[in-house]
């Protein structure tokens, strides 16, 4: 029936990981990182650095569920009002949930070559078409094999700069910005992306090792959490033997 699928989805000790990331990102989207070029009283925020991740751990989709949720309920919270500026914010963090936590590498490479072709066809963008190289990180990211070394580094800016990808090309067609100004963003875009993918595979491995405790303590199966216990902080300083989950 219905019901009893609505009770095997959103099982008791899935509700409370959720609401868990529910709660972190409320935080995260509220402690300011940097000042969005263009647009005044917007910010990149501590989200950033830690989002994408939800994806691996609580699946693609319901990666995307917790994130949707907690980003109305800071609109509601805050007050914001909801505009296309701040709608352009809010689709390009739940594209990188699904690239961080999805094992398809099909979407992965469609969407950052679409937002190049898109950008590169729009007249300023036309203009500084170098700028969606950038891009072709999130493409490595996925066809790169999965045993080279620093693949969740791969990984993590694959999911930042596709964030981005999606982010500037909804950012291009909708919010007038000469082609000097774009130019002007690609030494801050290296910058701030290097920290976002920095910290995504830092908040990643961090928040690995914590729910592996958890899991063990409270005999949470993997069909309600998904974990690779290669990232471990105990596992990744050799202090015990790697494993694939």
């Amino acid at each position: 029936s219905l019901e009893m699928d609505v009770h095997k989805i959103f099982t008791k000790k899935r509700v409370i990981f959720l609401l868990a990331f529910f709660a972190l990102v409320l935080i995260g989207k509220n402690i300011n990182f940097s000042a969005v070029v263009g647009a005044d009283s917007q910010f990149f925020t501590l989200f950033q650095f830690f989002g994408p991740t939800a994806g691996a751990f609580l699946g693609p989709i319901f990666g995307i569920i917790a994130v949707v949720f907690a980003q109305l309920a800071d609109f509601l919270i805050v007050g914001k009002e909801f505009n296309i500026i701040n709608f352009i914010r809010f689709l390009p963090m739940l594209l990188a949930v699904y690239y961080f936590g999805t094992k398809k590498k099909a979407w992965g490479v469609i969407i950052p070559l679409l937002c190049m072709f898109l950008f590169i066809i729009h007249p300023i963008g036309n203009q500084v078409w170098f700028f969606s190289l950038y891009w072709l990180i999130p493409v490595l990211g996925k066809i790169l094999p999965k045993k080279i070394p620093g693949k969740l580094f791969f990984r993590s800016f694959g999911a930042t700069f596709t964030a981005h990808a999606v982010g500037s090309v909804l950012w291009i067609y909708t919010v007038p910005m000469p082609a000097e100004a774009w130019l002007g963003l690609i030494p801050i875009v290296a910058y701030e992306r290097f920290l976002f993918g920095v910290g995504i595979a830092g908040s990643f491995v961090l928040f690995t090792t914590a729910l592996d405790y958890v899991v063990k303590k409270w005999k949470v199966s993997d069909k309600v959490l998904f974990l690779d216990r290669r990232y471990t902080l105990m596992r990744l300083l050799g202090l015990k033997k790697a494993d694939s989950n």
